[in-house]
């Protein structure tokens, strides 16, 4: 493997943290709380748990097969440039698209919060959604050093107003008669609690970013699989202690009114407005830099799909200097935000990417001696993000169907989309 020696162990674990500390906490803490209630911790620990597990397919993988392709290339590792490989790749660039539409819609939520701050009138949160949308495309066509030095400063910012929270809010917790609301009595049943943690697994999605980085990476024997476990530890304590400390300031009538920027109004109790002003401006900076960073990244996978022939070949041509794969997800995006609500937006990127883990966790099992794993933690991964998936589509069928039906009728198309463009490779000369 050809390595440059850029990339050593704090960034890589960095840019782990970066991608799953986008816009997903801010976009999916009040939902969490409105499915687990007192459990939302162990929500979160649930999901993370499936991450934790998934990550180790992930360094096995990284470390027999290093390409910049990441997760497309442990695909097509494993079950070759099939209508299957095919589809599973289509549903990640979807399902990338699906999580810009998650951070844009986070950002509208909290980007009204601004005006009532200074007392100007809002505007519709759909507007400000669009426009950060198309902010961000400009960006990402103008120079690519400008969306690295966005994604660069903004991780900073974003981990230091949070651990701020984090402290501020423990400590302020002694003094908080909302405490008890975290007590079993007020867990949901286990089913909901497992439905909660995989409706906002879209949170831990981003570990999957280090993959791309290996082929850089300084000694990735050893960097590699630490990358993976610090970064996806460290984010797990994080979430746990941030769901703690907000389901322990504010009643839960409270976070149902405030669900779509909760994590501002839980700064209330203990900093007042500026706690509520400083935490909008992290979450604005925050999804704004996840909206920017994950273009760049939609972009890229499409090209990579289509460069190994599972999308059609013009996907690798270029429009304004950039992957026409650019332009076409910022449009779907905006479609997305626009037509989706919150849930139904957060259930199908979960579903997309627990879909996506189970397989790179199979394809970890089934190349388990070539790639020296255990395959019964591969198997698993699997196990784990299949039953995930299977309890999250039942449980959100009876109280979102139409996020349900959305999510399917996606991995559906992805698969159909596969399967007529490689009939017609075949029949061409």
């Amino acid at each position: 493997m050809a390595t440059n020696g850029k990339i050593g162990l704090k960034e890589a674990v960095s840019i782990g943290i970066g991608g799953m500390v986008g816009g997903g906490i801010f976009a999916v803490l009040g939902l969490a709380v409105s499915l687990a209630q007192g459990g939302t911790p162990i929500a979160f620990l649930i999901a993370g748990t499936i991450a934790l597990v998934t990550s180790y397919s992930y360094v096995k993988l990284s470390l027999a097969y290093p390409d910049r392709g990441g997760t497309v290339k442990f695909i097509n590792q494993g079950f070759g440039k099939t209508t299957f490989s095919g589809g599973i790749n289509n549903l990640l660039w979807v399902s990338y698209i699906i999580m810009l539409a998650l951070y844009a819609s986070a950002f509208g939520s909290y980007a009204p919060n601004l005006w009532e701050i200074t007392g100007n009138v809002s505007l519709d949160t759909h507007i400000y959604s669009s426009l950060i949308v198309v902010f961000a495309t400009v960006i990402n066509y103008y120079s690519i050093k400008v969306v690295g030095k966005i994604e660069d400063y903004a991780v900073i910012i974003k981990l230091i107003i949070l651990i701020g929270f984090v402290f501020v809010g423990l400590y302020g917790l002694k003094d908080s008669s909302n405490l008890q609301q975290l007590a079993i009595a007020n867990w949901e049943k286990p089913i909901k609690l497992l439905t909660g943690g995989m409706v906002i697994f879209v949170a831990y999605e981003g570990f999957e970013l280090i993959a791309n980085s290996v082929p850089d990476m300084k000694d990735p024997k050893r960097n590699v699989p630490r990358a993976y476990l610090y970064a996806v530890l460290f984010v797990i304590l994080l979430y746990i202690v941030i769901a703690v400390v907000t389901v322990g300031s504010l009643p839960f009538s409270k976070i149902a009114e405030a669900q779509d920027y909760v994590l501002a109004e839980a700064a209330k109790p203990m900093l007042g407005n500026i706690g509520f002003t400083i935490i909008t401006i992290a979450a604005l900076i925050s999804t704004f830099s996840a909206i920017n960073a994950t273009l760049y990244g939609g972009s890229r996978v499409s090209y990579e799909i289509a460069e190994d022939d599972e999308l059609p070949h013009e996907l690798t041509s270029t429009f304004w200097n950039q992957p026409v794969g650019l332009f076409i997800t910022a449009i779907l995006t905006l479609i997305l935000t626009n037509a989706l609500q919150l849930e139904s937006i957060s259930t199908a990127g979960s579903i997309g990417f627990l879909l996506i883990f189970a397989t790179v966790n199979y394809v970890g099992y089934k190349k388990a001696v070539e790639i020296s794993a255990r395959k019964w933690i591969a198997l698993v991964g699997f196990l784990l993000c299949v039953i995930a998936s299977i309890a999250l589509i039942v449980q959100q069928y009876i109280s979102n169907p139409m996020g349900i039906s959305v999510a399917l009728a996606i991995v559906v198309i992805c698969f159909v989309m596969e399967f007529f463009y490689k009939k017609s490779e075949r029949k061409s000369p």
